[in-house]
């Protein structure tokens, strides 16, 4: 795949750029690898202080990041505002908690002195998706900066832009040359990276072959890894829910991105008395949604990122169809680019779509939506909810809408989930780990456990 910045609404070719020789990434790696024998050796205090500059600059700088995700990927602008601002947030957590996070850690035992102390591995590697070109990297930098390492990114190539961007940001913070450095290769690249001594880990976020790939690469090494692959999210809705909010966050929670979210609601598993009222409300909700270019003021759905991902989402939804799904509202993309303005035919649109009445064994069952389709599925009772929920080999989030305590506790205990949502929207926040279980993934990002990842846990015996 070619490196290039190629708008998602308009089909154009905004930029392009050279992939690195060989001898720019060895450089790359010999500076990296030199920069770290010092960085390691800065304090907490001088750390924060860059982090905190880090943030800054995302702050001052947040229109014109925001712009670049939007003309790259298609995130409408005010969404790519936020994600920008949500970056500044996660480097600032990590400023004022990485210390903290990574104090050492007192035991007691038969030694005068024991304890567990955290130290930092080296050069890691992150390869990163294009759906948040910008939050997916910082919620690794953050903490594998602070904590004593420094960062390799190598961006999906169709960001370049944004990943250049982000080593900006941490160049204009002051941190040193070499702390983070963004790598313009393609993927054939990655495994002789992993290869490399001087490359300690690896983290990656983006899709199940890809993270199999990376993971067998590394395991070939002996080097640690963090995956945080796809997911089929499910939203639980039970006759005690409170509906109408149920039914404008499980809008809100499949529109996110434009549908391209790991952690996107994407099946909605309803207790059958109330699923016609939930169908009509989540079909008024997705009908009343305002399509077109993503930096246009008031436009809730972008396109797709690549005409590939809509070709495939075409696929999906054409083959349920074919097998007996019921398709609710939209589905039909000539359609929707009929109502398009000209200079948007080129685009990556899909419309809002939502299929009921799916019968086992479609794709509905066990592969991933990624983009803005409903898929619901009407369940008796809650035993059947929890067992549909987890037919999936996914297992990134749930959320559950319920106001029974005894069904509360069962749908957090037995939704095989890396995060439970009881009545709220999936999201990721700074203080709180995040990750999958089952094929989305393992380990962790964010919160403590997210720092303790990438350091070598180092147990200390004195007498």
């Amino acid at each position: 795949m070619g490196i290039a910045s190629i708008n998602p609404a308009t089909g154009e070719t905004i930029k392009t750029f050279n992939a690195l020789t060989d001898a720019e990434l060895e450089a790359k790696l010999a500076q990296a690898d030199a920069t770290y024998q010092t960085y390691r050796k800065t304090s907490f205090e001088q750390r924060t202080a860059w982090m905190h500059a880090a943030a800054q600059v995302l702050e001052d700088n947040k229109l014109a990041y925001g712009r670049i995700m939007t003309l790259e990927m298609g995130k409408p602008l005010k969404a790519a505002i936020t994600e920008v601002e949500k970056s500044a947030w996660v480097c600032r957590f990590y400023a004022d908690h990485a210390a903290e996070f990574l104090a050492d850690a007192p035991g007691q035992t038969d030694a005068s002195q024991s304890f567990v102390r955290y130290q930092p591995m080296g050069a890691i590697l992150a390869v990163m998706p294009w759906n948040f070109p910008f939050w997916q990297v910082f919620r690794f930098a953050a903490p594998a900066l602070m904590a004593g390492n420094v960062g390799l990114l190598k961006h999906a190539s169709n960001v370049p832009q944004s990943a250049l961007a982000i080593e900006e940001v941490f160049s204009k913070a002051g941190f040193p040359v070499g702390a983070f450095q963004t790598l313009l290769i393609g993927a054939s690249k990655v495994a002789d990276l992993v290869a490399d001594d001087r490359i300690k880990a690896a983290t990656l976020t983006g899709s199940e072959p890809a993270g199999a790939s990376l993971a067998s690469a590394c395991g070939q090494h002996i080097k640690k890894t963090v995956l945080e692959l796809g997911g089929s999210d499910p939203f639980i809705v039970m006759p005690s829910a409170d509906l109408e909010d149920a039914i404008a966050t499980a809008a809100n929670a499949r529109m996110i991105n434009s549908g391209q979210s790991c952690i996107a609601a994407k099946r909605f598993i309803v207790a059958e008395s109330i699923a016609e009222q939930f169908e009509q409300g989540l079909k008024a909700k997705f009908e009343a949604l305002t399509i077109g270019d993503p930096l246009d003021e008031g436009v809730e759905v972008g396109p797709l990122a690549t005409a590939s991902i809509r070709d495939e989402l075409t696929a999906q939804v054409k083959t349920c169809a074919e097998q007996g799904a019921t398709v609710l509202t939209g589905g039909d993309v000539p359609a929707l680019m009929a109502k398009l303005p000209e200079r948007l035919q080129p685009g990556h649109y899909f419309p809002p779509t939502i299929l009921s009445q799916i019968p086992p064994g479609t794709p509905a069952d066990q592969e991933e939506f990624f983009g803005p389709v409903a898929l619901v599925f009407r369940v008796p009772d809650l035993d059947t909810a929890i067992r549909v929920a987890n037919s999936t080999p996914l297992g990134l989030g749930a959320s559950a809408w319920t106001n029974d305590p005894e069904e509360r506790e069962r749908l957090v205990n037995e939704v095989e989930a890396g995060a439970v949502f009881i009545n709220g929207m999936v999201k990721s926040d700074p203080r709180l780990p995040f990750g999958g279980t089952k094929h989305s993934g393992y380990g962790r990002e964010l919160g403590s456990q997210g720092i303790q990842e990438f350091v070598n846990i180092k147990t200390v015996w004195i007498k």
